[in-house]
C-alpha cells in the first residue's frame, strides 16, 4: 500500500511540474508575443493542475 502511494507521488509530481512549466511558458508568451496566446497557455496549464488535483483526491479516497 505504501509503495503504491510512493509511486503515485512520483508520477503525479511530473504532472505538477508539467502544469507549472506550461503556465510559465504562457507567461513568457504573454510578455514577448500576443497576450491572448499567452493566456491560452496559462489556462491550459491551469487545466493540467486541476486534473492533477482531481487525481490526487480520487487516489486519496481509494487509499483511505
Amino acid at each position: 500500500q505504501t509503495e503504491e502511494f510512493e509511486i503515485m507521488k512520483i508520477v503525479l509530481d511530473k504532472f505538477l511540474w508539467l502544469g507549472f512549466a506550461i503556465m510559465a511558458f504562457g507567461l513568457y508568451s504573454a510578455f514577448t508575443g500576443t497576450v491572448s496566446i499567452g493566456f491560452t497557455w496559462m489556462i491550459v496549464g491551469a487545466i493540467v493542475l486541476i486534473l492533477f488535483m482531481i487525481l490526487i483526491v480520487k487516489e486519496y479516497e481509494i487509499i483511505r
